[in-house]
């Protein structure tokens, strides 16, 4: 270290700071070399050069002077024209002799000096090796002609009076004025100049050839008509405008052969101007131009972020965007890198968008296009991405540039960003709204096997309506079905709310019950005023307070309602007949028009008999069991409410001794998976097993070591499995297991789960899932007959089919869904019993699912469809019955969950609740019960709602409804004629008659529906074109018919049949003949509380969280998730 030291000299005394800035004069002997950097540019010339040229705000300066001095030689040489008084005498004189007094001559000499010597130093700076290339410039040239003259008049006085045509200085200042716009924009660096440079460009030159062109007239008619200034401005705007009247003519040659030269000129010059000016314009429409700063500083506005943008994802965000009223004066500013779609810029020109709609071609990555934007200034900015792309996780990582190139930009704004993948999540952590695709998608199909529809469900809450949809139908239950679906979530401050305000001190279960029953709206939720955590139902032991933010289900929010007393509803009902009797509705389901409704208030105390009252049963019953509702506390007890112990399973039901824990005979425990398979999923609190599986027993049709099993019928599992078809096994898919394996299910109620994968999955994916149980996949595909045989496809409770990626992106958009139509087509063909749900990329594809091309009631549907599309309607698909079914769902249609949290921003958290992605402690989960004969005593949907408040605690939120269609003109009934329609006709109704229970709000029998109606008119048009034929050759021609269907499905049936066989399955589980197309199903979201419920409802429910208290009665109460299979068991819910 020494040695090291030794070898480094210490810095001498005097070389301090000053020396370090100034340099060291004084060492003379050191071998150290100055050197001096951009030696060139410390000359003079390039000093005068930085100064004159190079910088831009001094050149500018220098430009705006030199047109400044052009304009005023300009002006000097009218002055002289004014002045000037020709003589009589020759007349060519008069064109080379002007009158000049001695100031007027003085100014202008004066002007020519600094004119030609700011012209010659330019030349001197610009000057690189080619002299003539200066000199033979055209500006330099009309800078000699109008200056030259002038400085020769100094030293030879004669002809101080010759004139110089110093009007062509208009060129020179129109140069100057070209150069000068250039500098401005460099120095203030805008970059979006060229359309106003040639605009610009234009004028001048317009203006600079009629100027020329006056002068040039005047002057030489000096020696003819003597005409003014104001004359030949005349006459040139007479000859350019090709109106000529000819009072104003050129009477000498010199004069006309100018004339001739300036309109040749101008059709030379003009059309070139004006084509370049037509090319800007047209590149200018496809950039979109800019977004001023006044009208953003003015205005409101929100930037829309999108990689392309197609005419559905537009007519999505616009529809959703301006259906709230507070956003009616909003402009949304598109920013997309590619140019303007056909379509787009057809429905941009329509005069309800091209007012509040721009589009600008750019890139939000830079920042040029974000000022353009005016992002800095904008409410909102969202984000979107590309869902089309064939590689997603590509377009998740633009997705993710953009919100970090918007954050950068101007980090006040508020971020809703769309993401594809979970994995993808936590880098856009930082934004006020995320929406996973992925996640919501698989949470929505895996609630959809235990709560049916529950995708219908969310999309219609998150879809803006006034619930106008189907009002004009004949068919009852559309005109329900549509009228419900106006209902949404929304939120108000409890102690501003009329709704719940007198509920203060009162249980959640009290206020739900109670505000239902009075106003008809549904309290779901909660928030506390020093908690952002929202609380779905939190139970009878929660106590409303004045602070809380009440959520609640209605067709309006309560500032737009209006309330009429219970004396001015009387005098109303009498003037509404048309709903008297046990259909009658109540009024704030009736009366919506411009989303004000008029709230019925109801009175709390009992009605007489005659009316639908929650009065409870009379007491001592004739015979058997005479049940009862009890009233809903003001207080929950605490004697029907105790802790729960986490690690305990309370939800379950006593079992047998004999019935094992699992099928597996494994033993279930209760906590936080391990192994997460994304960065940012939500903990949620499952069944997993006591040690994980290995991942050779995952395999399911390939036995191993452990177990022997190689189709899904060897498990011997007890309840119907669930099969997921997908392309790989992506880390969504997680998000699938989790709400199936949740701590309040059931644990034997879970259904086998079994991936149906195209490609195996990797490593990772297999620890995550290894710690649940009864989870399964298998490699094959689902148009492959035998991979569907062998994962169980014949006694399975629900098949889901997911959109494959690699098919999401056509050459024709919506030619994406094809295989997957095909698929889920012919798996309905082959298994009818199947409870199918299909994941679509287009929401306009689901006429294709279950397609029957000759059934007129699907026509009918289609017609109703058009009419509501007509009618600006954004549900106008919600009559499909394979949608109102839930069995079929695109995640497009929950873009606009993300539009509404611009103005609700709880929808995102409320819907993860409900789906389960999200778990906060106290709140509810959603699930579903089935309404069975030993329930029907209940009637009502409202005394419903009373029995499950004051019992369980679960708040019903609608009712999942099936009917018998009536009569189904399939393929199977094509031959049926109209004799024997009407012969079956009384058969029919008495059977319908006494299978069904109608609704309150159902059309009476006698009526004939839509369906009936066309199928009348169909048949009659058939028998028109068919000649009439004796008894017996119907009979023939009927049973020709049906035995082709037969054959049909007997040929479907022995195909499947002789698979199985050859598989070495056992086939007395298929049955090929069990057909469901005769049955519709639809939900009722927040019904009146008069709806009389029916055989096999199954009521939505959100249930209190049951890590938190278990009602007393657990033992005895028995929990029923109903599944879509539609099994009946006792294990279901009891009222």
């Amino acid at each position: 270290m020494v040695d090291l030291d030794s070898e480094v000299p210490p810095l001498p005394p005097r070389y301090r700071f000053r020396d370090l800035l100034l340099g060291d004069q004084g060492w003379q002997n050191d071998d150290r070399v100055q050197v001096e950097f951009y030696v060139n540019e410390n000359t003079f010339k390039e000093r005068l050069k930085l100064f004159f040229i190079k910088n831009q705000r001094s050149s500018l300066r220098i430009r705006l002077f030199n047109f400044s001095l052009k304009l005023l030689s300009c002006m000097l040489y009218i002055v002289r024209v004014l002045l000037d008084q020709p003589s009589d005498g020759d007349g060519w004189s008069h064109i080379l002799w002007v009158q000049r007094s001695l100031p007027l001559w003085g100014l202008q000499v004066t002007v020519a000096l600094i004119s030609l010597f700011e012209t010659i130093l330019l030349s001197y700076l610009s000057y690189k090796g080619n002299i003539w290339e200066q000199i033979l410039r055209i500006p330099f040239i009309l800078e000699m002609i109008n200056t030259v003259p002038f400085i020769i008049t100094i030293f030879w006085p004669p002809i101080r009076n010759l004139f110089v045509p110093v009007f062509l200085n208009c060129w020179l200042a129109k140069h100057a004025l070209e150069n000068m716009i250039n500098d401005l924009h460099r120095a203030i660096q805008r970059t979006q100049s060229a359309m106003f440079n040639q605009v610009l460009i234009l004028i001048s030159t317009l203006l600079c050839l009629i100027f020329t062109c006056i002068c040039g007239i005047q002057h030489l008619e000096r020696a003819g008509n003597h005409l003014s200034l104001f004359d030949s401005l005349y006459f040139c705007i007479v000859t350019f405008s090709t109106v000529g009247f000819g009072d104003v003519t050129p009477k000498i040659w010199p004069s006309k052969l100018l004339v001739v030269i300036m309109i040749c000129v101008a059709l030379v010059v003009l059309p070139i101007q004006f084509e370049q000016l037509a090319y800007l314009w047209m590149e200018r429409q496809k950039s979109g131009g800019n977004y001023s700063r006044h009208r953003a500083q003015t205005e409101k506005h929100v930037v829309l972020c999108v990689s392309s943008l197609k005419i559905d994802l537009l007519m999505d965000f616009l529809n959703e965007f301006y259906a709230h009223p507070r956003l009616q004066d909003y402009y949304v500013v598109i920013l997309c890198p590619t140019e303007m779609d056909v379509q787009v810029r057809r429905v941009l020109q329509i005069p309800m968008w091209s007012q509040r709609v721009i589009y600008l071609q750019g890139s939000a990555l830079k920042d040029q296009d974000l000022l353009r934007a005016k992002m800095d200034d904008a409410e909102a900015c969202f984000i979107l991405s590309s869902r089309c792309e064939v590689d997603r996780t590509a377009a998740d990582h633009q997705t993710i540039l953009r919100a970090w190139a918007v954050k950068d930009f101007a980090p006040n704004c508020p971020l809703y960003v769309q993401i594809l993948k979970p994995e993808n999540k936590f880098h856009v952590k930082f934004a006020d709204h995320v929406v996973c695709e992925e996640e919501f998608k698989y949470a929505m199909l895996a609630l959809n096997c235990i709560c049916p529809a529950t995708s219908t469900l969310i999309t219609l809450l998150v879809h803006t309506s006034r619930g106008q949809e189907g009002q004009q139908s004949p068919e009852q239950w559309q005109k329900m079905y549509g009228r419900c679906s106006g209902n949404e979530v929304y939120h108000i401050k409890m102690e501003d709310s009329i709704f719940f305000a007198e509920y203060e001190g009162k249980s959640f279960t009290y206020a739900s019950f109670h505000a239902h029953k009075k106003f008809g709206v549904c309290l779901t939720g909660v928030r506390r005023e020093d908690n952002k955590n929202i609380l779905l139902n939190p139970g009878p032991r929660y106590i409303m307070n004045t602070t809380d933010t009440c959520f609640y289900i209605h067709v309006t929010k309560e500032e737009n309602s209006a309330f009429k007393q219970q004396e001015q509803l009387e005098k109303l009902r009498k003037h509404k007949s048309t709903y008297h009797g046990p259909s009658r509705l109540p009024v704030h389901s009736i009366i919506a028009s411009m989303g004000t409704v008029a709230i019925d208030l109801q009175d709390t105390s009992c009605h007489s008999s005659s009316g639908p009252t929650l009065t409870l049963p009379s007491e001592g019953p004739p015979s058997g069991r005479r049940p009862s509702i009890g009233p809903v506390l003001e207080l929950a007890d605490n004697a029907s409410t105790q802790p729960c112990d986490l690690l305990s399973d309370q939800s379950e039901d006593e079992t047998n001794p004999d019935d094992d824990e699992c099928s597996e005979g494994k033993e279930y425990a209760k906590g936080y998976p391990p192994n997460s398979p994304y960065i940012g999923s939500s903990p949620t609190f499952c069944h997993l097993l006591q040690e994980k599986v290995q991942f050779c027993c995952l395999r399911l049709d390939k036995g191993c070591q452990h177990n022997y099993f190689e189709d899904a019928k060897a498990y011997g599992f007890k309840n119907k499995i669930i099969i997921v078809a997908a392309e790989t096994a992506g880390n969504g898919l997680y998000n699938f297991i989790v709400p199936l394996r949740a701590y309040y299910r059931p644990k034997k109620e879970l259904n086998p789960i079994i991936l149906l994968l195209d490609n195996p999955p990797d490593m990772h994916f297999l620890d995550a899932i290894c710690w649940f149980p009864m989870v399964y996949y298998m490699v094959g595909c689902i148009d492959n007959l035998d991979d569907l045989l062998k994962c169980g496809v014949t006694f399975a409770a629900n098949m889901v089919v997911v959109d494959k990626e690699s098919t999401m992106s056509a050459e024709e958009d919506y030619m994406a869904d094809a295989k997957t139509i095909v698929n889920v087509q012919t798996l309905f063909r082959l298994f009818s019993s199947l409870s199918i749900i299909t994941e679509l990329t287009h929401p306009a594809n689901m006429r294709f699912m279950q397609f029957r091309a000759k059934d007129c009631y699907s026509l009918a549907l289609s017609k109703l469809e058009k009419k509501e599309r007509e009618r600006g309607s954004n549900l106008a698909f919600m009559f499909r019955l394979p949608f109102a079914a839930g069995r079929v769902f695109s995640i497009s249609m929950l873009d606009t969950l993300l539009y509404q949290s611009f103005v609700k921003d709880y929808m995102i958290s409320i819907t993860r609740l409900l789906l389960g992605l999200d778990t906060t402690p106290g709140s509810g989960f959603l699930c579903s019960m089935k309404i069975t004969e030993d329930d029907l005593w209940i009637r009502t949907y409202g005394r419903l709602y009373q029995k499950l408040c004051s019992s369980t605690g679960d708040i019903p939120i609608g009712i999942y409804r099936t009917e018998c269609q009536k009569l189904t003109t399939s393929e199977s009934q094509i031959s049926i004629s109209v004799e024997e329609w009407e012969d079956t006709k009384e058969t029919k109704e008495q059977t319908t008659n006494r299978n069904n229970h109608r609704n309150s709000t159902s059309s009476d029998q006698s009526e004939h529906p839509l369906l009936r109606r066309k199928s009348m008119q169909w048949a009659r048009r058939l028998s028109r074109k068919v000649p009439r034929h004796s008894n017996k050759t119907e009979r023939i021609s009927q049973q020709r018919m049906t035995l082709c269907r037969r054959s049909e499905r007997q040929e479907l049936a022995e195909l499947v049949k002789n698979r199985m066989k050859h598989l070495g399955l056992s086939t007395i589980g298929y049955d090929e003949m069990n057909d469901h197309q005769n049955t519709l199903s639809y939900i009722l979201i927040n019904p009146s509380p008069d709806t009389r419920l029916e055989l096999s409802d199954i009521v939505y429910l959100i249930r209190p969280d049951p890590l938190s208290y278990v009602p007393a009665n657990a033992s005895s109460r028995k929990n029923s998730f109903c599944n879509a299979t539609g099994q009946e068991s006792k294990d279901e819910t009891q009222l």
